[in-house]
């Protein structure tokens, strides 16, 4: 490891260590983030965020050490600018907007949809919410490349029923009820209520009834577990994990737990780099049971920050 890596990981870390102290945080945050996302990213996030709090810094370093600091701010907002308007329109401009409106981001989504998208016509809610992400605030959906993606391995893999952990706002919903086969099912999990309730209005909107798109409003781990007896789910050909990437590998095991996935079956992660799934990712090609495949992207509106869908084949129990 070089020393000028070593010297920035000395000042990144000093200043999340005095950020949490000055702002008398109830935990270090900043270790826990650490634990789902790579080494990089991390570095640059904190050095970010506690640049964003100057007053945590205020009273702790003399102006001398303040001004040697200030270089290495500069540059990483120069070199990870896309990581730093990231952070500014999903973080501060997004809780701004909160706390204007008294809504979600998902409820405002909802309203440019009801005011300019067509109903029943699914194609269209989906490139309507596109662009209100692009052009008045960034959703952090899925976005069109990925949409793409998920699309072409749902028709490919033509699954009976679908498993959907992480509804959000319904995208990805939407994307994977167009694609289904004749008579597929798709079960979606969302632990937001109030998030919940707006895709419910999405998906019925675009014209798909409880038969083909059912919307459970719970948590994955309370749901996994009576998928055979409560939602008479006794196997599951496809699932798309989208929720927080921390609990995919959970989640993973607790399908394998309940036998609930067949040989064959596709496991899709989104989110698989960035914020990123590290130990879901070592499990899946340690393990012996899963045939993985990484489809590279980008976030949508951020191309530069690099995204991807990891593919899992279940061969079976090993």
């Amino acid at each position: 490891m070089s020393l000028e890596l070593d010297q920035f990981r000395f000042k990144s870390w000093f200043c999340c260590v005095t950020l949490h102290k000055r702002l008398s945080l109830s935990e270090p945050w900043f270790v826990k983030y650490r634990d789902n996302t790579n080494d990089k990213q991390w570095w640059v996030w904190v050095s970010l965020s506690a640049f964003l709090h100057p007053r945590a810094l205020v009273g702790t370093m003399s102006p001398a050490i303040a001004l040697a600091f200030l270089p290495l701010v500069v540059t990483l907002l120069v070199r990870y600018r896309h990581y730093f308007r990231l952070l500014v329109r999903m973080v501060l401009l997004r809780s701004l907007r909160d706390c204007l409106s008294g809504l979600q981001i998902e409820e405002r989504a909802f309203s440019y949809v009801l005011t300019h998208a067509l109903p029943g016509d699914p194609s269209h809610i989906l490139t309507t919410l596109d662009h209100w992400s692009s052009h008045c605030e960034y959703l952090g959906h899925m976005g069109p490349v990925k949409g793409q993606i998920l699309m072409r391995l749902v028709e490919e893999k033509a699954p009976a029923c679908v498993l959907e952990l992480g509804t959000h706002c319904g995208y990805s919903t939407l994307l994977i009820a167009r694609a289904l086969p004749p008579g597929g099912r798709l079960l979606t999990v969302e632990w937001n209520p109030r998030t919940a309730a707006v895709a419910e209005k999405l998906i019925r909107l675009a014209g798909f009834d409880e038969r083909t798109v059912e919307l459970i409003v719970s948590s994955s781990e309370e749901v996994i577990p009576h998928l055979r007896t409560q939602y008479q789910l006794s196997q599951v050909d496809l699932v798309l994990l989208a929720h927080r990437p921390r609990r995919y590998l959970r989640d993973l095991q607790l399908l394998e737990a309940h036998a609930l996935l067949p040989a064959g079956a596709t496991v899709l992660a989104d989110h698989a780099l960035f914020p990123g799934a590290p130990r879901f990712l070592q499990y899946a090609k340690s393990c012996g049971r899963y045939r993985c495949r990484l489809h590279h992207t980008g976030l949508p509106d951020f191309p530069a920050i690099k995204d991807g869908i990891a593919q899992l084949t279940y061969v079976g129990p090993g």
